[in-house]
């Protein structure tokens, strides 16, 4: 934990900072004077940020989040591997990334809109607009959003959160469950986008694992799972503090901020032996990219069954990852590791 002051952040990057941090209640998830960023205030797409459960801290993220996280355990993990199957091949089908490797992105930013619209019961037929929309949302909001790219993001927020009042169990539900329903495909966009992408890479770079995959099959989930920590599509977060105090061993100021990377995390020796190691049989795994505390994401299992049936479906469509992933340039971001393939 460390102050820089030509950025004039606060810095965690180790794992003990990055689990303190995150796990102390003075350090929130947005500024206390700024809920909803100040490009998103009164637009559909600022309304709909405001009641995201992991954009809120308090009273009511301790009442919503309960609910958000009981969704996740209600999925039947066969059911979710099924359906990100069935989604990858449609994509395949629909968009041949071995004859167009320019589509494989496409095929890997679409999937988790695709599996969830399935999972929630949303017909076939909406499916590309749905993951249009999710794309749409999550770029109007990212930091630093074009008023045009606000102005996509508002219409799709509306247009997603229209599509969920059409599914019986939203039909009569209050706002809040609503919003966070439409908020699991902006979360999951980039970051299994990120972990189909990385994953394609790490096999390009490591034939023996590449090997390993083609004559086992079943050992690609755990070579996902290391992905996760080994080259996070989560690089960062932020926290911002809400009253003076001690934070990592750091006596910080109220309107602090503070830098949370979580994929140094992920490679301190503390966390994980040999961490520059790529070892899809590591034993007890600590990953930080999915967060830590209250804001912990509780789609972990969720993305990496995705982004494994997409990697498979890719692998078994003819997708190289020698050919169309050894040098990948990335999508500039300020929080994740996405790379473009093809």
């Amino acid at each position: 934990m460390h102050r820089d002051d030509s950025l004039g952040l606060w810095i965690a990057a180790s794992a003990a900072a990055v689990a303190a941090v995150l796990t102390n209640e003075t350090c929130r998830v947005r500024p206390q004077a700024e809920p909803v960023p100040k490009g998103l205030v009164g637009t559909p797409a600022g309304n709909l940020f405001g009641r995201l459960v992991r954009m809120n801290d308090g009273v009511y993220h301790a009442r919503t989040k309960p609910t958000v996280s009981a969704t996740f355990a209600m999925l039947d993990a066969a059911a979710v591997a099924g359906q990100a199957r069935e989604a990858a091949q449609a994509l395949i089908a629909e968009l041949d990334p071995a004859g167009h490797p320019a589509r494989i992105m496409d095929v890997a930013f679409r999937l988790s809109a695709y599996v969830l619209a399935g999972l929630l019961g949303l017909p076939v037929v909406v499916r590309p607009d749905i993951a249009a929309r999710a794309g749409e949302l999550v770029g109007a909001l990212a930091p630093g959003a074009t008023p045009s790219a606000i102005e996509r993001g508002g219409a799709a927020a509306s247009g997603l959160l229209a599509a969920m009042r059409t599914l019986p169990r939203y039909r009569s539900a209050i706002p809040d469950q609503v919003a966070n329903a439409v908020g699991f495909f902006s979360q999951s966009y980039e970051a299994t986008a990120g972990l189909i992408g990385n994953t394609l890479v790490t096999l390009a770079r490591h034939l023996d694992v590449r090997e390993r995959v083609a004559g086992e099959p079943a050992a690609l989930a755990s070579v996902v799972g290391e992905v996760a920590r080994y080259d996070s599509p989560v690089q960062n977060t932020r926290r911002w503090v809400a009253a003076a105090g001690v934070v990592a061993g750091q006596a910080m100021a109220e309107g602090d901020t503070v830098l949370v990377v979580l994929a140094a995390a992920n490679r301190d020796p503390a966390a994980n032996a040999n961490p520059e190691r790529f070892d899809p049989g590591r034993r007890e795994r600590r990953v930080f990219t999915f967060g830590a505390g209250a804001h912990a994401c509780p789609g972990e299992t969720l993305a990496v069954t995705i982004a494994t049936a997409g990697v498979a479906a890719l692998l078994a469509a003819g997708v190289l990852p020698e050919r169309v992933a050894a040098a990948p340039a990335y999508r500039p971001s300020l929080n994740t590791r996405v790379p473009l393939l093809g």
